[in-house]
């Protein structure tokens, strides 16, 4: 059984359903009241507050105008953290996935450390990094590595030992082959690896954000908690949402557009 795709303008409604949906059963919640306003802010409250937070005058309110300088800092800690994650991370995960060796040595240790939760690791980040950047980034980078690691194990595992052969009957030298056979053909495994850390950098940005640094999504969140601003708190979460989707497609496209392999996963 084979089922047609939508055509074009399908395919830009779909993924709209769901938030449509959401947003339209936040607003019967809200219209009659079956949730108490100060529990659930109505999304004209929401977005009113957005706006201010985003585009208001600074001093015109606790949050007035500090969005830029929030999403700058936030996504400069993803994108330190991150990058540390991938810097070891893929390295680690092609030598653990061809070398036996290296997979023993590896394989127990960073199994057992990546069942910690990371709600563990932020008292003892705290003591050896103190509060502010150098803990929210031992965080971030310390939660991305797992997925990056593994998953691009398990793709350099699986990439065919017929294909080193034939490239070697072609010519292919052996460092070339690691470039041109092994890597393209772990990328699926590899950019998925990235896109779930990626992911988790953001849950973990706000882990550590919400140990009391000035500035940040997460510092938001934790400050309007203090101060019951149920308004603020969404207006983060909806934010780091949409901040995490862009660097998510940022992410693939920037795949895309620099290897070849990337590009047939489209």
């Amino acid at each position: 059984m084979t089922f047609n795709k939508p055509n074009g303008w399908m395919n830009s409604f779909i993924p709209w359903i769901l938030p449509a949906l959401f947003f339209m059963g936040w607003f019967l919640v809200s219209r009659f009241e079956i949730i108490p306003a100060y529990l659930m802010p109505s999304p004209r409250q929401v977005g009113e507050a957005g706006v201010m937070y985003a585009f208001g005058t600074p001093g015109e309110g606790p949050y007035a105008g500090r969005f830029w300088v929030d999403a700058w800092v936030s996504c400069g800690r993803v994108l330190a953290g991150f990058s540390l994650a991938a810097l070891f991370g893929i390295p680690l995960g092609v030598l653990s996935g061809r070398v036996d060796a290296m997979q023993k040595t590896l394989s127990t240790s960073i199994n057992a450390l990546r069942a910690v939760p990371g709600i563990c690791w932020l008292p003892l980040a705290m003591v050896w990094f103190g509060i502010g950047y150098k803990t929210t980034l031992f965080l971030v980078a310390l939660a991305a590595f797992f997925p990056i690691y593994i998953n691009t194990a398990v793709g350099a595992r699986q990439v065919s030992p017929l294909l080193f052969q034939a490239g070697a009957m072609l010519g292919v030298r052996r460092m070339n082959a690691v470039f041109s056979i092994l890597l393209p053909g772990a990328m699926p495994s590899i950019l998925a690896g990235l896109r779930l850390g990626l992911g988790i950098s953001w849950a973990y940005l706000v882990l550590g954000e919400l140990t009391g640094v000035p500035n940040g999504l997460g510092a938001v969140i934790m400050d309007a908690r203090m101060l019951g601003r149920i308004d603020i708190i969404i207006v983060g979460i909806v934010l780091i949402a949409l901040l995490g989707r862009t660097s998510d497609l940022l992410l693939s496209g920037v795949f895309r557009l620099c290897f070849k392999s990337a590009r047939r996963l489209a």
